[in-house]
């Protein structure tokens, strides 16, 4: 599976952006997909988890309430909406994606892509 995200970019705190990761190579639809994100100088780490079926989701308690994840398998693409934009959530965002139901271990990933910026100023 290649995977390549988009939408990145430079938002003021309280705004929203969106992410799409699009996928190609085998059976999207047999994949679930996670967003991990890398801040500098820290850890990359879980935000956000989409199962094959779209019937289950896991979030980092860090962004519950504000970040939205959804997959459209007809277009090989995952979605991750992000609301109430924090200067903490600047950082680079990962999607990758999974043959397990699920997972927030970078570990338990088979693939990912190549990331994009998101930044939120104060």
């Amino acid at each position: 599976v290649q995977l390549q995200a988009s939408g990145g970019g430079l938002v003021q705190a309280g705004g929203s952006l969106g992410l799409s990761c699009a996928a190609s190579g085998r059976t999207f639809s047999g994949y679930s997909m996670g967003w991990f994100r890398q801040a500098p100088g820290k850890e990359r780490e879980f935000v956000i988890v989409i199962s094959w079926s779209g019937g289950i989701t896991y979030y980092a308690d860090s962004v519950k309430g504000r970040f939205t994840i959804s997959r459209d398998n007809a277009k090989n693409t995952v979605y991750l909406q992000m609301n109430s934009l924090k200067p903490e959530d600047t950082a680079v965002y990962y999607c990758a994606a999974t043959s397990r139901i699920t997972s927030r271990q970078i570990t338990g990933y088979d693939y990912w892509g190549q990331g994009t910026q998101v930044t939120v100023s104060s």
